[in-house]
């Protein structure tokens, strides 16, 4: 295997949860040697926050391991001075901080970015916020479904009868994360080019907005003008007929943008063709959908596959997992991965979706037990001391 993309940096990881732990994460993945870095004792929260019931790998939960995978274990107490000195000579090693507790936690630990770039210049410092570190609402719980709640971003899902409807997953954290990943690396390059380190800052409010940046757009734009959902089969509050998901004989089908009339002529359904006009397509949108899921509930999904696919329409299986492991194009991209120690169960998870080169990225290494990798640690905080 060549060499990963960041490897021979050193990433210290305070955070706990999702945002930030995924983002240590993804560069675990590209290379990085990420410490995760815990209280003594129960370590990160999510250690015991389950997805089902008992899903366990050892004492922790599989959730856990899904977003901590393949990073090192060290244990400090950062209230107790003597750990603490400990920690900030192990900064003065690294080149990546992450962190996510809420503002002003870090300045009274004494690990804030000021203090901490006193004692790495060239360390690239990533914070995770809720809201921001300032305002009214930098204070408040920074949680996924409270994040897609504040920022609207639960307007725009369900049909225009059921009210707001959230993402069914943690949108905003894993965005979040993401974004993170990408101040971090523009950083890094930057680093590479002047020696100059940096702060990076992202929010769970921000980058939930970012996510919506198409739809807000049009809203600051045009009046604000609230989005205004389907009432039937709604899959974009912006896009008219047919877009969304429809039920067929045996399951459900995806449709895309479209022509109406075209669209009756490969389906059969004549009553589409008074459709002529595109303008109407989101104007009387209901009123196609509703012929739409009248007709398609009349045969099977591989019945309008086979005739839509041909034509070249925009469409596709809606699949439940159980279906898509089983499909060959899914098999194709060899997309899961199994991970785990000698001598203890694993388990199936998924791999770095990112390709350098032609290659994709493995790691069979679970999450730490909390300290886990303390001898190792500790050689290097003596060795830096």
């Amino acid at each position: 295997m060549s060499t990963l993309p960041l490897e021979g940096l050193t990433v210290l990881d305070f955070s706990q949860f999702l945002a930030g732990p995924s983002a240590a994460l993804r560069l675990a993945d590209l290379g990085a040697r990420v410490i995760k870095i815990e209280r003594p004792g129960k370590g990160d929260l999510s250690r015991q926050l389950y997805l089902a019931a008992d899903m366990k790998v050892g004492t922790d939960s599989l959730l856990f391991h899904t977003i901590n995978r393949h990073k090192l274990g060290f244990a400090a107490n950062l209230k107790d001075p003597a750990d603490l000195e400990r920690v900030k000579t192990l900064i003065g090693t690294a080149d990546v901080m992450i962190e996510n507790f809420r503002p002003g936690v870090m300045a009274r630990i004494g690990l804030d970015y000021e203090t901490v770039r006193k004692i790495n210049p060239k360390i690239i410092y990533g914070t995770v916020t809720g809201y921001g570190a300032d305002g009214p609402w930098s204070k408040l719980p920074g949680q996924d479904l409270l994040a897609q709640s504040r920022t609207g971003l639960a307007w725009l899902s369900g049909d225009e009868p059921q009210g707001p409807v959230p993402i069914g997953l943690s949108i905003a954290d894993l965005i979040t994360g993401a974004h993170l990943v990408q101040g971090i690396l523009a950083c890094l390059v930057r680093r590479g080019i002047s020696g100059k380190g940096g702060l990076v800052e992202v929010s769970l409010m921000e980058s939930a907005m970012d996510l919506q940046f198409e739809f807000f757009t049009n809203f600051l734009n045009d009046g604000h003008k609230l989005p205004k959902r389907a009432n039937v089969r709604s899959a974009s509050a912006y896009i008219g007929a047919p877009y969304g998901i429809y039920a067929t004989a045996d399951g459900y089908l995806a449709l895309a943008m479209g022509d109406i009339p075209a669209l009756g002529e490969v389906l059969g359904c004549a009553a589409l063709a008074a459709y002529a006009d595109p303008d109407c397509w989101f104007e009387k949108r209901d009123e196609i959908k509703s012929i739409l899921v009248d007709h398609l509930v009349g045969e099977t999904t591989r019945h309008w596959l086979d005739r839509l696919q041909p034509a070249d329409f925009w469409c596709a299986p809606v699949l439940t997992w159980s279906d898509l492991i089983e499909e060959d194009g899914f098999k194709a991209l060899d997309f899961i991965q199994q991970v785990g120690r000698d001598g203890e169960q694993g388990f199936f998870t998924t791999r770095c979706p990112i390709r350098v080169d032609g290659e994709t990225f493995r790691s069979t290494q679970p999450a730490p037990h909390v300290g886990e990798h303390a001898a190792e640690i500790d050689a290097m905080i003596d060795g830096a001391s």
